[in-house]
């Protein structure tokens, strides 16, 4: 007798089990993990769509090389609570941050023919004047043969122009008080330019040097401050458009305190449509921090500017201080090429 084997029935499945609770110090670690990653992720997401958006974005922005840190400490939570999601997109905000924090823009300029000129630039905050005195004992020091004040009111407008007359005889300025006040001396004949409109002095000239017309201005628009960010951005938008209008039209010097790193949207704005490039980019010193000083922490973001167009290859860059300023000064040795 054939004898035929009926299958077993299977047993229909039944719901998965619910994954185990996390425990409590692992749940702990997971919002930590969360919260330290959140402005990492706004702050690493705007700086990718090219854009300052509004507070407290610009301000983060300023300390975005150092959110690495949370970055990375939520990626080492994330994966010691077993959450493998969260600590893939930490590691992800970690890698676009550390991406971020490279140089902006390119390593060199495009000058071509002889040097015509080799000239010293400071450019240099003195904080209401009252780093006059450190600014004068400096430019004395290191002959800078132009040199840009920010906040220079009219004290230290005349104490600058009289201490260094001899050295740098020549002279453009807003003349105001406190943070209004502005002044760019020249040891080369200026023609004096209109001033950027702006809440502070953007003084500007056009300078003869080496057989040829320099655009000079100064740069100081004002800070990204809750409640004067649109301020910030129009002040900004304005040194955009004359760094546009001179784009093929010569040589350029434009330099100050910007208020702005290269991690604002606002200031790459202003190297792409004038073609200029950072002194310090080109120095290797991309990174070094200007503001702020006299603090109870280290200065932490570079927002003082030596820029220049291609007509200019940069030898050097130091940055000073000067005793009275919550700034950097910011030394750059450059050589002017006689063009194509």
């Amino acid at each position: 007798m054939e004898h035929v084997l009926a299958p077993h029935a299977s047993s229909p499945p039944g719901p998965r089990p619910a994954p185990a609770p996390l425990r409590p110090g692992r749940r702990l670690a997971a919002w930590a993990a969360g919260l330290l990653v959140a402005v990492p992720t706004m702050v690493t997401g705007c700086r990718l769509l090219d854009s300052d958006a509004l507070t407290p974005v610009p301000q983060a922005l300023s300390f975005l090389p150092w959110l690495t840190l949370p970055a990375l400490l939520a990626a080492l939570l994330a994966l010691a609570a077993r959450r493998r999601l969260l600590a893939g997109w930490a590691v992800l905000v970690l890698a676009g941050t550390a991406w971020f924090t490279l140089p902006y823009g390119p390593d060199t300029t495009t000058a071509r023919g002889p040097v015509v000129e080799r000239l010293r630039v400071l450019a240099a905050n003195v904080e209401f004047g009252e780093a006059t005195t450190a600014l004068t004992e400096a430019v004395r020091r290191e002959r800078p043969r132009i040199v840009y004040v920010s906040e220079c009111d009219r004290a230290c407008a005349g104490a600058l122009t009289s201490a260094l007359a001899t050295a740098l005889p020549h002279r453009t300025v807003v003349d105001g008080e406190g943070s209004t006040g502005s002044l760019i001396l020249s040891a080369h004949p200026l023609t004096p330019r209109p001033p950027i409109p702006a809440a502070m002095g953007m003084p500007g000239a056009t300078a003869r040097i080496g057989g040829r017309d320099v655009e000079l201005r100064l740069a100081h628009p004002l800070p990204p401050v809750p409640g004067q960010v649109g301020l910030w951005k129009s002040e900004l938008g304005r040194v955009e458009d004359f760094a546009a209008a001179h784009r093929d039209s010569g040589p350029v010097l434009l330099a100050g305190d910007f208020n702005a790193s290269q991690d604002h949207a606002s200031f790459r704005a202003v190297l792409d449509a004038g073609r200029l490039h950072d002194a310090a980019r080109l120095a290797g010193a991309a990174r070094t921090p200007t503001w702020p000083r006299e603090l109870s922490v280290p200065p932490f973001v570079q927002i003082d500017h030596v820029l220049v167009s291609d007509d200019f290859r940069v030898r050097g860059v130091r940055f000073l201080d000067l005793a009275g300023s919550d700034h950097r000064a910011v030394l750059a040795d450059l050589d002017l090429h006689a063009g194509r």
